[in-house]
């Protein structure tokens, strides 16, 4: 968990007063709403630059947030499309928005939202996951920039990052060890790299699964020394079920036990 975050704002004329209520500090300190444009004419005819020509000052925050309602949708649209690709992520602040529009920002490059009225606590936890997920996207081979966050779970605050380019290999020999931040956006990768193949729904499903499975149950028993009742219960799974899943895998817990490690083969 991040100690602070600090939160840009860009308001335009039609939303000023409400984006007033949410300057100051929240969260217990931990979130910090300043303004950083305010009063924008969305008729002016350089409104829509003015998000793009602020990347480097955004560069300070951790998170731009753009209070949007209807009268300002449009203006919203074509700036996110103007400085698209932007460092920092945006975030809406939504009120009397449909499904449709909210879907169309996103396609433009929007990080994520928050419905009014405002929640402090719920915008800073969005946040974090929102940093955390663009932490985890650089590691990620086939995580498309454009994908939301919020089907992904929080990663624990002392969780370890990965480093660029970690392949499945080396998740999976430290799956004990990952956020289930991390495991989901391996999945959301193999699920996008499936939808560009032939495999069903299905197929690419089970594989992720069967994968998952296969390293979760190896890591166990290595944690373990081999010792299944102890992989099991820590694993919180019935030892038959756990035992059914090595069996279903082909998987040897001998070889993870201390005496393996020291074995002499006969005549050696």
């Amino acid at each position: 968990m991040r100690e602070r975050l600090d939160c840009a704002v860009f308001s335009t004329s039609c939303n000023d007063e409400w984006a007033q209520g949410w300057l100051g500090v929240h969260a217990g300190g931990r979130l910090h709403i300043r303004i950083a444009a305010s009063g924008i004419d969305i008729h002016h005819p350089n409104a829509n630059a003015l998000l793009g020509q602020s990347e480097m000052l955004l560069r300070r925050f951790d998170v731009c947030l753009v209070p949007v309602c209807a009268q300002n949708l449009s203006w919203l649209r074509t700036s996110l499309q103007a400085a698209y690709p932007l460092q920092t992520p945006v975030l809406a602040l939504v009120r009397d928005l449909k499904a449709a529009a909210l879907d169309d920002l996103y396609n433009l490059g929007l990080a994520d939202f928050v419905k009014g009225p405002l929640c402090p606590e719920e915008l800073r936890v969005r946040i974090e996951r929102l940093l955390t997920m663009r932490r985890y996207r650089a590691a990620v081979p086939g995580m498309q920039a454009g994908q939301g966050v919020s089907e992904c779970p929080p990663a624990r605050p002392d969780a370890p990052i990965p480093e660029a380019g970690c392949t499945e290999e080396e998740l999976c020999s430290t799956i004990l060890e990952r956020t289930g931040l991390e495991l989901d956006a391996f999945a959301v990768a193999s699920a996008s790299r499936s939808t560009s193949s032939r495999e069903s729904f299905r197929v690419a499903k089970n594989k992720v699964i069967e994968r998952f499975e296969r390293a979760y149950i190896n890591a166990a028993l290595g944690r373990h020394s081999g010792n299944i009742a102890m992989a099991a219960r820590a694993a919180q799974k019935h030892r038959r079920a756990f035992w059914a899943l090595m069996r279903k895998y082909q998987i040897d817990a001998a070889s993870y036990r201390p005496e393996a490690a020291t074995k002499v083969l006969p005549g050696g």
